[in-house]
């Protein structure tokens, strides 16, 4: 049958072009780079980087200072006295060359100390959360035993006992593993309160109805819905762990010298404190700022990552 021109001719035509879809992560990534804290907290973070990698190669080729070099002529020096931007500490060491090597042993605690505490916290969280009843009985009061030592002095006491001698990683290894073990319990808590309220969504049941075996559910559905809030603790737990590697450094129990620490500058700056405060200034800026844009991170992460935010 042949249809009128007349209807064909009233027929409207739809010249709207489909919205675009966007993914989770694009649409994540375009609402952290709104966030100008984050954005600035990322760009700190990626300029350490580039110092840790860059400083030990600057000291080779002697375009920076040695930072275990004694200079005996120039001892408790100000900012920019005999070529030394940041001047000196005690021994006449140069202030600027021991922090850009000192973020390499920062950057490398915070990081693998997450590294550690992700596979932990995420096994027995993954494990209580999916089957439940005895299983999460007895994995979550053994979490609970942990969580009573207290953080620091358990660190304390591991790092005293176990220490390691030779090169800095080497005497890192007991460091971030104390900090670690004290520090997957809340990652495991908030991964089974994930699980315990994803799994009982109808798109888990109506998975589970298939025939699915629970580690295909666990790995394809739990765990690709719980890791907003997981990605945004362990980016939260980084500076947590600076801040206490620093800790045992000014305490005496972190890193040994030669090799220098942000918080074992703070702890030789503060016996001359008055004479040359830069000492413990200097330092303690670099902490701070590294804490502060790691948690600026954090917070646009949190935003980026939370559905409700959406706008």
């Amino acid at each position: 049958m042949a249809i009128p021109v007349a209807a064909m001719e009233q027929a409207p035509i739809d010249w709207e072009v489909p919205e675009v879809q966007v993914g989770l992560w694009a649409d994540a990534w375009v609402r952290f780079r709104r966030n100008r804290l984050a954005v600035v907290g990322l760009t700190i973070i990626t300029f350490l980087i580039v110092v840790a990698l860059v400083s030990p190669l600057l000291v080779h080729f002697g375009l920076l200072a040695n930072p275990i070099k004694q200079n005996v002529d120039s001892i408790e020096t100000g900012p920019g006295v005999n070529g030394h931007l940041f001047g000196t500490d005690i021994l006449g060491r140069d202030t600027l060359s021991r922090l850009m090597i000192g973020s390499e042993v920062s950057l490398t605690v915070g990081l693998l100390v997450q590294a550690i505490i992700f596979p932990i916290g995420l096994t027995i969280g993954l494990t209580a959360g999916y089957f439940g009843g005895r299983i999460d009985n007895l994995l979550m009061r053994f979490t609970d035993i942990w969580y009573a030592f207290p953080d620091l002095l358990f660190v304390l006491v591991v790092v005293s006992v176990w220490r390691l001698s030779g090169s800095w990683f080497f005497q890192l290894i007991p460091i971030f593993g104390a900090i670690a073990l004290v520090n997957w319990v809340g990652l495991a808590r908030l991964v089974r309160g994930q699980v315990l309220s994803i799994k009982e969504k109808e798109y888990i049941e109506a998975a589970r109805s298939s025939g699915s075996p629970p580690l295909k559910l666990i790995l394809r559905h739990l765990l690709p819905n719980s890791l907003g809030p997981i990605i945004v603790t362990l980016t939260f737990g980084i500076p947590q762990a600076i801040f206490l590697e620093a800790v045992l450094s000014f305490l005496g129990v972190g890193i040994q010298p030669p090799q220098p620490t942000w918080g074992q500058m703070v702890a030789d700056g503060v016996e001359a404190i008055y004479p040359n405060p830069t000492g413990v200034v200097f330092p303690a800026l670099a902490i701070g700022f590294t804490l502060l844009a790691f948690s600026f991170i954090g917070d646009g992460l949190r935003d980026a990552l939370d559905p409700r935010m959406r706008r």
